[in-house]
């Protein structure tokens, strides 16, 4: 049964060939000065950067470059790009990017001018923005996090060994997002499958939740067996445009916040890669794979049916003659034999976690409350230890 809900997503999406072209009808919607946010270099080589910035100097805007955000947005990076921000006085904060460079950018909306510490403020205490905020545009080049179309921001703490994700309301939502599947062409493979695997963890944490009959599960499970299909495709051939399309669109629509409306979510695997994430800075996906099969056995005794269901109706494991129990073991089996197909890391010692970390790790790990099994502290060292 659906809970009561409200439901908004104000991001305007430009999706194609020529989405590039909405950052032209955007644009004169704000004021001259632009902050262009990008990571570590990459779309100078691929002529992404040249692209974009023909654009804004061909709409009269004032541009102001914030370069070198991380896989891993750092509090340290946060605090320098709202300084960058209030410099410049941008009127719009574009992030051409990742997951990564659009959630740095998000922080950098909520943060530029808030009064008080925001790493306290937001990641911390999860307050809600009550001062000026800088609206933020996206070119994205990359696909998993689903950030184009939402108002999460995840940043690291290293000197806490904290990763923490906020996800905002819909004042901070990008006003608009251009997605050009060709632009995720030259990702290196380890990303590009490291993207495809936080996709199916993003649509596992709200699937792998409740028990009633919801639109949203079988949604869901159409957008796992689409991705399921893409991904082995665009493994064999990266520019497969059908292929990236359908799993750059997958991605928006695993976490703009839609298929969660009026069903509990599980967000525990999420808390535990990133905990990973704040002490080996290791790929996000990469984080989330190393976990998820011991994390997934732990909880199956507890959400058995559900379970089963995914097994059929995703992996399209035969349940004739089967228990439950085995029909649930074989879908997990199945998503295993992917994940492996398509190079995943698949335990924590490839990431570069020790035994000594463990007890650390499991102290950053929040817990969650809206899973089949609510973690104690037990648990999650136990399913670390079961993860190296």
């Amino acid at each position: 049964m659906l809970g009561n809900f409200v439901y908004c997503n104000p991001t305007k999406v430009y999706f194609g060939k020529t989405a590039l072209e909405g950052l032209r009808k955007e644009l004169p919607k704000y004021g001259k000065n632009v902050l262009f946010i990008y990571g570590g270099g990459s779309i100078k080589k691929n002529g992404i950067y040249d692209a974009v910035l023909k654009i804004l100097k061909e709409c009269g805007k004032n541009v102001y470059e914030d370069a070198g955000v991380m896989p891993n947005p750092t509090s340290e990076k946060l605090m320098d790009g709202c300084r960058r921000a209030r410099e410049c006085k941008a009127d719009l904060l574009l992030a051409v990017g990742g997951g990564s460079v659009i959630d740095y950018a998000k922080g950098v909306s909520v943060s530029a001018y808030c009064k008080e510490d925001p790493w306290t403020k937001y990641y911390l205490n999860m307050e809600a923005p009550d001062n000026q905020l800088i609206p933020v545009g996206a070119v994205l080049t990359m696909v998993g996090t689903g950030s184009e179309m939402n108002g999460g921001s995840v940043i690291t703490n290293h000197e806490q060994k904290l990763k923490i994700g906020h996800v905002f309301g819909e004042e901070v939502f990008p006003k608009f997002a251009c997605l050009n599947p060709e632009y995720t062409y030259t990702l290196p493979q380890y990303q590009m499958v490291a993207g495809f695997y936080d996709i199916m963890c993003h649509i596992l944490e709200q699937y792998l939740s409740g028990t009633d009959d919801n639109t949203s599960d079988y949604v869901m499970e159409g957008l796992m067996r689409s991705l399921i299909h893409s991904s082995l495709i665009a493994l064999k051939d990266p520019k497969n445009y059908e292929a990236r399309s359908n799993i750059m669109w997958t991605a928006t629509w695993a976490l703009n916040t839609f298929v969660a409306m009026g069903k509990t979510t599980d967000w525990e695997v999420h808390m535990l890669g990133q905990a990973v994430g704040a002490y080996t800075d290791a790929t996000h996906g990469m984080t989330l794979s190393a976990v998820s099969m011991a994390y997934y056995h732990h909880i199956l005794p507890y959400g058995l049916a559900k379970f089963a269901r995914f097994a059929v109706n995703v992996w399209g494991v035969n349940a004739e003659g089967k228990t439950e129990k085995q029909v649930a073991e074989e879908g997990l089996s199945r998503m295993a034999d992917w994940m492996r197909t398509l190079g995943l890391v698949m335990d924590l010692k490839t990431l570069g976690v020790t035994p000594d970390m463990i007890e650390g790790i499991a102290d950053a790990t929040y817990i969650m409350k809206g899973g089949y099994k609510i973690l104690d502290r037990k648990d999650v060292v136990s399913i670390l230890k079961e993860s190296l």
